[in-house]
């Protein structure tokens, strides 16, 4: 099924993109399936968003759907049908820092 995913600037830059990409995902649309579809579609891309070892989201993004932050919910926990069925899309958002 083809989930559209917004990606941040540098992101975008690294993959060659528009802001928003569509991928296939297999099964049930999860945080780890889009990101496994997006890794497999753009290779550049592997290990930017989440840590090779760890698997753990990199600290300096965020991830939302449907005006929810998601950042911190399970990797494997089902997101929202909207974005399923592409009504909505996956954001990955670069997160700010500063003082």
């Amino acid at each position: 099924m083809p989930v559209r995913v917004e990606l941040p600037f540098h992101l975008r830059a690294l993959a060659h993109v528009e802001s928003e990409v569509t991928v296939d995902v297999d099964g049930a649309v999860t945080q780890r399936t889009i990101i496994d579809a997006l890794e497999a579609r753009y290779p550049m891309l592997r290990g930017t968003i989440r840590d090779y070892a760890t698997d753990r989201r990199r600290p300096f993004l965020r991830f939302f759907a449907c005006e929810e932050d998601l950042s911190f919910a399970l990797p494997d926990a089902p997101l929202p049908d909207a974005v399923a069925s592409g009504a909505e899309p996956f954001l990955i958002v670069g997160a700010l820092s500063g003082g």
